[in-house]
């Protein structure tokens, strides 16, 4: 562990800490966590991949989702909520040097937060995209229009990152608009059974405004955000396994009494404790899966700065790249069905009680099974079974729409 992650991570436990205390009662009550993070985002921690000179704490990827897994642990519907932010972040990090990316590090260091907005509503075609990114007679302005689903974070956001088309060139654009506008409508109506606060639900624009430096070509696009994306799922799976171990064991220890079949008069029973150890040991493995698919986007990372400086070739990045998707694809596979198995079975040290609604239990199920269903890993275990078979490297951009 490195000095400053120490240091970071001693800074950020009180939030955590009153993340935590909340986090089952705003689960039973789907309230959004506005407050608090918005003071998470106030004490800097938005900014921590953001370099020192800016302002930021420069942490690298694994320190970064180090931090993310805590605050996974204390609840994973805000690193979800976070998710498109650190994405964001991402990509400035990586973009061309210029004016237009310092103003982006230092909105970062000042507490602008950024959402998402990228799946289309309704019976739009594979790959094709119905929002739409039109100019105007400013040439430095333009309008948005489209309505998008899944727009985790953006209601708590200043920013929301949407991919929409241009209606003058055709160009695939990121259009980063301002949510402090009426043009943009956003909505709490993501009705999923597992991670029910991470602002996950539509947004409206309506001749939404967003300045030309803002729309940017997806082309450029840092090239492993599709892992980086599958990274932060997998951060959130590998805390919600620790606050399952956390709250399950409590329970456990809490108990008084036990069964006359088991095995000894005590309510420890060691077939329970046993229980207890194996999810304790999936959180474990879930940590250390997260932190090794972590190196691996830092070496996406390390690369797109090589090739820029020369000193790695553009067929040698794109190789860095595609093992970058393939670890995550691999640690997604790994944990899905490894984290939410062991959660389900934590039940069978608390028999029919720990099903009670008060207790709250079952959210950590809810919450990794939710988080599991996210970019189907059936189709990321073919592709990893592709490589492994005839090296046909996985697809690192890919798009879901009707087929009709």
């Amino acid at each position: 562990m490195s000095d400053r992650l120490r240091q970071l991570q001693e800074k950020y436990r009180p939030h955590f800490e009153k993340i935590a205390d909340g986090a089952s009662e705003r689960d039973a009550t789907r309230e959004l966590p506005y407050e608090l993070i918005k003071q998470l985002i106030a004490d800097g921690f938005g900014a921590v991949r953001v370099p020192v000179e800016y302002g930021g704490a420069g942490a690298t990827l694994p320190e970064l989702f180090e931090l993310l897994t805590d605050l996974a642990t204390a609840d994973s519907n805000i690193t979800q909520a976070l998710r498109a932010h650190f994405a964001f972040v991402e990509d400035r990090l990586v973009a061309e040097p210029g004016p237009a990316r310092d103003a982006w590090l230092r909105r970062f260091v000042d507490g602008d937060l950024v959402g998402n907005a990228w799946t289309e509503i309704g019976d739009v075609a594979l790959g094709e995209t119905a929002t739409k990114v039109s100019p105007t007679d400013d040439p430095d302005v333009f309008r948005v229009n489209g309505q998008k689903y899944y727009s985790t974070g953006s209601i708590f956001a200043d920013w929301t990152d949407t991919t929409a088309q241009r209606t003058d060139t055709g160009d695939q654009v990121i259009a980063v608009v301002s949510t402090h506008q009426d043009a943009v409508a956003r909505f709490d109506d993501w009705d999923g059974f597992g991670q029910r606060t991470t602002g996950t639900g539509t947004t409206i624009f309506t001749d939404a405004e967003v300045s030309a430096e803002n729309v940017i070509l997806f082309s450029t696009r840092f090239k492993y955000q599709t892992a980086f994306y599958q990274v932060v799922l997998l951060s959130v799976l590998a805390g919600t396994a620790a606050a399952a171990e956390k709250d399950f064991g409590a329970t456990l220890a809490a108990r008084h009494r036990t069964f006359s079949h088991g095995n000894g008069p005590a309510p420890q029973d060691p077939q329970l404790l046993q229980v207890i150890g194996e999810v304790s040991s999936a959180a474990f493995a879930a940590r250390a899966t997260v932190y090794r698919t972590a190196q691996a986007l830092q070496d996406a990372y390390d690369a797109a700065f090589a090739l820029r400086e020369g000193t790695l070739t553009l067929e040698e990045e794109e190789r860095v790249n595609d093992h970058t998707e393939l670890a995550s694809a691999q640690g997604q596979v790994a944990l899905t069905g490894y984290v939410t198995n062991a959660i389900s079975h934590a039940f069978d040290a608390l028999a029919a009680s720990s099903s009670s609604t008060s207790k709250n239990l079952d959210r950590h199920w809810r919450n990794a099974r939710t988080a599991g269903s996210h970019n189907p890993w059936v189709f990321k275990a073919k592709q990893i079974g592709d490589f492994a078979t005839n090296s046909t490297v996985p697809s690192r951009i890919w798009a879901v729409g009707s087929t009709k």
